[in-house]
């Protein structure tokens, strides 16, 4: 057999970029297809939506195009609701791309942001609504019907998914929330995103970007817990360069074993999977020892919905796979800055 050489390293490297970016689309469907059945991993919190809106509004207007106008409107004490902020920003985004969609050449879409004391379905409570409305092509009822199923689109192959509104309805039903379409073909659709009212006090958004996290001095300890080899070699290369202290584990029970007998772990990094003491479970028993302990979890999606009961204790955060470098730096700075 003839020895074949590759040599050139650039197509390794846009064999590399080809891979990468064909993960990350997967990734991307994966989490659409979770939100829609309501088992994608969500982070709620206050959200100011009139503030979300605002600094997505550059992007909203780009995603608009030149010939499209885009009118928002909101109420002056709009009150605030809880929710997964980044998960609403996709929301909103989507239906805007898609309401982008049913104008053709030229047409508006208004935005609008109000309360709602109680729903028309006889839902208890006070909600939120963002309403989306434009002039397009509206929707037949047959299309309607199906509207929010997975892999439906009136899209032209290769230019949708059929994603797009199944997402946002399940995302508004995680959050406990409702998804509403109103559509006259020929004359325009408005969708209405009610979420739930936010009825604690105000605490401060640290959900905003971290400032070079790769300039952080801490020589706080860190405990991994993480069954993959190559994840429990790429972490802590991460935490040395943020200049943590790292203790590595391969399993839960061997994560209990360190976190019983080394005091002073300020924040534990584990899977959600692990074999035999899952991640879940051996968090609980973490904050049994040290209740003040700070816990990342890691997941590709969450099988069980105690997991975000758990998210809302303080100091308890989720990161999904696939991740960057640079997310996984910010999110680690941002949890341990304040310790």
């Amino acid at each position: 057999k003839k020895h074949v050489s590759y040599g050139r390293t650039d197509k390794l490297e846009r064999y590399a970029d080809i891979a990468l970016e064909s993960s990350q689309r997967a990734a991307a469907l994966t989490h659409r297809l979770l939100a829609f059945s309501r088992r994608q991993p969500l982070t709620p919190k206050p959200v100011d939506i009139i503030n979300l809106i605002n600094n997505i509004e550059m992007l909203l207007r780009r995603s608009m195009g030149p010939s499209h106008l885009l009118e928002i409107r909101a109420q002056h004490d709009l009150w605030l609701t809880v929710c997964d902020p980044h998960q609403l920003e996709n929301a909103i985004l989507n239906l805007t791309i898609n309401a982008r969609d049913a104008l053709g050449e030229e047409g508006k879409l208004l935005i609008e942001l109000e309360n709602c004391p109680g729903l028309s379905d006889g839902a208890q409570g006070d909600y939120v609504r963002i309403g989306l409305t434009d002039n397009g092509t509206g929707m037949s009822a047959e299309v309607m019907e199906r509207a929010i199923e997975p892999f439906f689109t009136t899209k032209p192959m290769g230019e949708g998914t059929g994603l797009g509104l199944s997402m946002v309805y399940g995302f508004a039903r995680q959050s406990e929330g409702r998804l509403n379409i109103l559509s006259v073909e020929g004359k325009g659709t408005t969708i209405n995103l009610y979420l739930p009212r936010y009825q604690g006090q105000v605490q401060e958004d640290t959900s905003g970007p971290i400032a070079d996290p790769q300039k952080s001095m801490t020589r706080e300890t860190v405990l991994l817990v993480e069954d993959d080899p190559a994840i429990r070699e790429l972490i802590p290369e991460v935490l040395e360069e943020l200049g943590y202290l790292t203790l590595v584990a391969s399993d839960g029970y061997e994560g209990l074993e360190i976190l019983q007998n080394q005091p002073g772990i300020d924040l534990l990094i584990t899977d959600i999977g692990l074999p035999g003491l899952n991640g879940r479970d051996l968090a609980a028993k973490a904050l049994r020892i040290n209740p003040t302990l700070k816990v990342l979890f890691i997941t590709g999606y969450d099988q069980n919905v105690t997991l975000q009961k758990s998210l809302h204790q303080p100091g308890v955060e989720l990161i999904t796979k696939p991740f960057t470098i640079a997310g996984l730096a910010s999110k680690i700075s941002s949890m341990t800055k304040d310790s």
